[in-house]
């Protein structure tokens, strides 16, 4: 996993961060996240090797250092959300703006993991985690 972080580290010119890989052992409802510091440009990759929803390391990989590089950009928009509509989040007008925010945010994310995994992925099969584990509740094989 390393080797694979470090490659996308310098494909994405994440190389002035300082990131480390953190597996997460344990029944875990993510495949991966990141927890960002911004002001000293550090990060650590959170990877489910537990339960992951998706199975392609190198696609969660990407994703999450995909959520850096765009970080100062998702940070600037929440201080915009809150300058406008305050940091109450149960307003319903704040609620909506947000959940549009980070439906195009991950929406972005994804397409750009898709497009770089394309380009330079060792293991280019996409995961379809969540959409598998929904057919097998469809179909009766898996329960919610």
């Amino acid at each position: 996993m390393v080797e694979i972080l470090k490659k996308w580290q310098a494909i994405l010119r994440l190389m002035d961060w300082d990131i480390k890989l953190q597996e997460v052992d344990k029944k875990w409802r993510k495949s991966g996240d990141v927890k960002i510091s911004l002001e000293d440009k550090t990060a650590i990759v959170l990877i489910n090797t537990c339960n992951p929803v998706h199975k392609n390391i190198e696609e969660i990989i990407i994703h999450e250092l995909l959520h850096i590089k765009l970080w100062a950009m998702d940070q600037m928009f929440e201080r915009y959300l809150n300058a406008v509509h305050g940091e109450d989040e149960n307003d319903p007008k704040r609620a909506v703006a947000y959940e549009e925010f980070m439906l195009t945010l991950e929406g972005t994310v994804h397409d750009l993991t898709k497009s770089f995994l394309a380009l330079g992925g060792k293991d280019k099969e996409l995961s379809f985690g969540r959409l598998e584990k929904e057919v097998l509740v469809e179909i009766g094989i898996e329960s919610d």
